[in-house]
């Protein structure tokens, strides 16, 4: 074989390996975007099917501070409501029910079942209407009677009319077991003869509740001088003397 062949030979194979190693360096580049692209993609995917309790955990709290204080607070503000419903009980979960809780003095309001309640005759002479209503702590706890109790009159004909309060203030009333605290209706006298007001009983809701108790009205009190006004009057509890 001639020189010039040899050297044509060569040349030859020098350019196909040359080529070669371009073809494999062009794929393994490819290959390499390719790789990246479907990296990405699957990346994106992922993140897109990812379910919400795996997300962010900064989203998370996020949301699941928003929809608790919502529940929360809904269901707060709902049991809140069942407590202020019951009778005797200050209200609870709210700055306005503490002030009343601190204003009512020591213990829960009394309730109705543990007061023993009697209605008496108080007038001072015979130109002045007034009826005392006494109340008797006979449960085994310290409990508060502060405040006005809701007082209506029934008359003889079966209608009832409410008592207006006073305008005095009321004190912090609290009750030691078998202690009694008092408060008083007072009402113009009858003198014409003439009224129709005939009071046979006193419906009474000891203050902060909502059970009433049924009283008779003293016998021996005054004529009450009609109509059912706000000239008759219920005035705070306090201490008896």
């Amino acid at each position: 074989m001639s020189s010039s062949t040899t050297a044509r030979t060569r040349t030859r194979t020098r350019t196909r390996t040359a080529r070669r190693r371009a073809l494999r360096v062009a794929a393994a580049a490819w290959t390499a975007a390719a790789a990246l692209s479907l990296t990405a993609c699957s990346g994106s995917d992922a993140a897109a099917s990812k379910p919400a309790d795996q997300s962010e955990p900064g989203v998370a709290a996020e949301a699941g501070g928003a929809g608790s204080a919502g529940s929360g607070g809904s269901g707060s503000s709902a049991g809140a409501q069942g407590t202020e419903a019951q009778p005797g009980t200050a209200k609870s979960g709210s700055g306005k029910g503490a002030s009343l809780r601190a204003g009512a003095g020591k213990g829960t309001f009394c309730r109705t079942n543990d007061l023993v309640m009697k209605a008496v005759d108080s007038s001072p002479d015979q130109k002045v209407g007034d009826v005392t209503v006494q109340m008797t702590n006979k449960g085994a706890k310290t409990c508060s009677a502060t405040g006005f109790a809701g007082v209506d009159l029934k008359d003889a004909d079966g209608t009832s009319a409410p008592v207006h309060r006073g305008s005095e203030q009321p004190r912090i009333t609290d009750l030691k077991p078998g202690d009694t605290a008092t408060f008083s209706i007072s009402y113009k006298v009858d003198f014409s003869g003439d009224s129709l007001a005939s009071p046979t009983a006193i419906i009474v809701t000891p203050p902060n509740e909502t059970h009433s108790v049924s009283l008779k009205w003293p016998a021996k009190a005054l004529k009450l001088a009609g109509p059912y006004d706000d000239k008759i009057q219920v005035h705070p509890v306090g201490i008896a003397n």
